[in-house]
C-alpha cells in the first residue's frame, strides 16, 4: 500500500505523497489538460503546498502521481537576485527553442531523494505556456530559472535527470538507485515507492 494524501491541519489543502523512481508514471508523456477537465486551481495549490512541505523549488504532476501536463516553481529559495518573485504556473507548456551554451550544475530530485549529479543544460529556453487563468504566454527564460523550468518540464517528457548521466556516472550511483526501487531509500516528506519496494 502508498501512502494516501494527506490534509493540512488548518485547512483543505491536500498534501501528496512524492512519487519515487520506480513507478511507472514518471517515464510516460504527459497528457495534455483539456479545459474544464479539472478543478485546476484546488491541484495548484495543492501542488504547491505539496513542493513546500518537501523543501522543493519545483514539481511536476507526474511526481504526484498525475499523468498531465502542469508543474509549478518557486525558485526564491534559491537565493539568487534572478530568481526573487519566480513563483509561476505551467499548464500544458510547449518547448520552442534551447539555445545557449550548456552549462553544469548540481541537481537533485524529489523523485530520486539521496542522490544529486552535475548535469549540463542550455542556458537559454523559450517556452509556450497556459497559466492558472488559461492565459496563453511565450516567454523566454535564461540562467538557474531556465534550468528549474527544464527539470520540470522533462518530467512531463517522462525523463528524469539522471537520464543526462554517463553510463559511468550511473554505475557509480547504482545502488542508490536500486535503494530507490527497493523502496530502502530515506526522504524526509511523505513518498510512495514501487510495489516490488513494499514487500
Amino acid at each position: 500500500m502508498g501512502i494516501l494524501p494527506t490534509f493540512a491541519a488548518n485547512c483543505s489543502i491536500m498534501i501528496y505523497p512524492i512519487v519515487a523512481l520506480g513507478i511507472p508514471v514518471l517515464k510516460e508523456r504527459a497528457a495534455d489538460i483539456a479545459p474544464g477537465s479539472i478543478d485546476l486551481k484546488t491541484l495548484i495549490s495543492d501542488m504547491f503546498e505539496t513542493m513546500y512541505n518537501a523543501s522543493g523549488v519545483g514539481l511536476a504532476a507526474p511526481q504526484i502521481g498525475k499523468g498531465i501536463r502542469l508543474f509549478v516553481i518557486d525558485a526564491e529559495p534559491m537565493d539568487e537576485e534572478l530568481l526573487k518573485g519566480a513563483k509561476m504556473v505551467f499548464v500544458n507548456p510547449q518547448m520552442l527553442d534551447e539555445e545557449g551554451d550548456k552549462w553544469p550544475y548540481e541537481e537533485g530530485c524529489l523523485s530520486l531523494p539521496g542522490i544529486r549529479e552535475e548535469v549540463k543544460r542550455p542556458e537559454r529556453i523559450t517556452l509556450r505556456y497556459e497559466d492558472e487563468n488559461g492565459q496563453q504566454h511565450t516567454q523566454t527564460f535564461d540562467g538557474m530559472l531556465a534550468r528549474v523550468i527544464q527539470h520540470e518540464y522533462d518530467h512531463l517528457e517522462g525523463k528524469l535527470f539522471i537520464d543526462y548521466l554517463s553510463p559511468f556516472r550511473k554505475k557509480l550511483i547504482q545502488n542508490r538507485i536500486s535503494d530507490i526501487l527497493k523502496g530502502k531509500a530515506k526522504a524526509e516528506y511523505p513518498i510512495r515507492f514501487a510495489p516490488q519496494g513494499r514487500r
